[in-house]
């Protein structure tokens, strides 16, 4: 009876394509067309035989979601989409514990770190110069390496109380994988690559640099002392943005880098209060606290007040650094966004709230972008002068 019902199934499906114009003559693996069948079924409201079929095929191995690849077979080749989780699962089984400490697997935090990094590189350039490859490839280097070891640090400090929140019972130190002394260790050898990346930088970056260890120490402690984490935080994540500018310069120029940081803090303020929606039931029953326990109903109008400060630093950081149109340009759309994303924000919906806290990377690359046409229009304006110039 089974087999008929799939038979049925499957060749109602290709009929359908064949209808539709989207027929492939390809072979398609039986577990697909069995994913497929459950698929169409839990669509139609009945329940689907194959469910069943599908649970053999997994334990038997012939179906592995576990390797996280997107694959199709498309006449006879395979196509795989990777991701950070891919690579993560992928590597050694002793290795995979320390990657996800670090949160390879989640690489997000690693561009929020980052993200200040490249605007200040690419502030500093020379006129009509694109950001230095190198400096930049050092700095993600670094943030790699220096959120991987924010991330060890928070996990020690925070073991007891992650294992009580069902979001990060499974983080390795909490769940058991490694214990306090491997992540201790572990921890060492993050920081000793990470002070390697500082040395290659010139010596008023290296006291730049090492002057920020110590909030990256203190804030995991933040949230048992005050409402205001993400203050610390965003004085931590984007220390980039004064490092960047001495890389490329030698020095900091505080008209540019000031205004600049504190944008980022601001920023930080915004992305970090919607990301700490998801958690604020379980931060309130274990008496942690964070802008989204100070703010509440109040956040929108809070998110809002800190994209005005946002945007009113980057105005002074582009007028201080002779920005162009295309900055501004870009300026503002990242207003358009910020407000669009405040705007639709559910607070009670963890779902939204991830959703929007992702999009910030976009925000950030698209600003970075904005640096650079920025930057190259420069040259083009000061060629224009200079030839009216000559023509006088």
């Amino acid at each position: 009876m089974l087999p008929a019902k799939l038979f049925n199934h499957v060749s109602l499906n290709v009929l359908k394509r064949i209808h539709h114009g989207t027929y492939s003559p390809c072979l398609y693996p039986l577990s697909n067309c069995l994913l497929h069948t459950d698929r169409q079924r839990s669509r139609d409201g009945v329940h689907s035989d194959s469910s069943v079929l599908r649970r053999v095929f997994n334990s038997q191995g012939a179906i592995r979601p576990s390797l996280r690849l997107n694959e199709s077979q498309h006449c006879g080749r395979r196509s795989f989409s990777l991701s950070a989780a891919t690579i993560v699962n992928s590597a050694p089984a002793p290795v995979q514990p320390y990657l996800r400490l670090m949160r390879l697997d989640k690489p997000i935090g690693t561009w929020l770190l980052y993200l200040p990094c490249t605007w200040s590189i690419a502030l500093a350039s020379d006129p009509g110069c694109l950001p230095h490859l190198g400096i930049l490839t050092l700095f993600g280097t670094g943030a790699l390496l220096m959120r991987g070891a924010g991330c060890t640090i928070n996990d020690m400090w925070d073991k007891d109380f992650d294992k009580k929140v069902s979001r990060t019972s499974t983080r390795p130190i909490a769940s058991g994988e490694i214990s306090q002394m491997q992540a201790l260790v572990f921890l060492g050898g993050q920081l000793s690559l990470a002070l390697g990346v500082l040395l290659c930088l010139n010596y008023y970056s290296i006291a730049l640099g090492a002057a920020s260890l110590s909030l990256v120490f203190t804030y995991p402690l933040m949230k048992r002392i005050t409402y205001w984490p993400q203050l610390v935080l965003g004085l931590t994540f984007n220390w980039g943005a004064l490092l960047g500018w001495s890389a490329v310069k030698g020095y900091c120029d505080w008209s540019v880098c000031l205004p600049l940081y504190l944008s980022g803090v601001m920023w930080t303020l915004i992305y970090d209060t919607i990301y700490a929606h998801q958690d604020k039931v379980d931060d309130a029953k274990l008496g942690l606290k964070s802008t989204a326990l100070r703010f509440q109903e109040q956040t929108k109008p809070w998110l809002s007040a800190f994209t005005v400060a946002m945007m009113s630093g980057l105005v002074a950081a582009g007028v201080n650094a002779e920005q162009t149109l295309p900055y501004y340009a870009v300026l503002s759309t990242v207003g358009i966004h910020l407000t669009h994303q405040i705007y639709t924000l559910d607070i009670n919906n963890p779902g939204d709230c991830w959703k929007k806290f992702v999009s910030n990377r976009n925000l950030g690359l698209l600003l970075f972008l904005g640096i650079v046409a920025g930057n190259l229009w420069k040259e083009r304006r000061e060629t224009l002068l200079q030839n009216e110039e000559a023509v006088r």
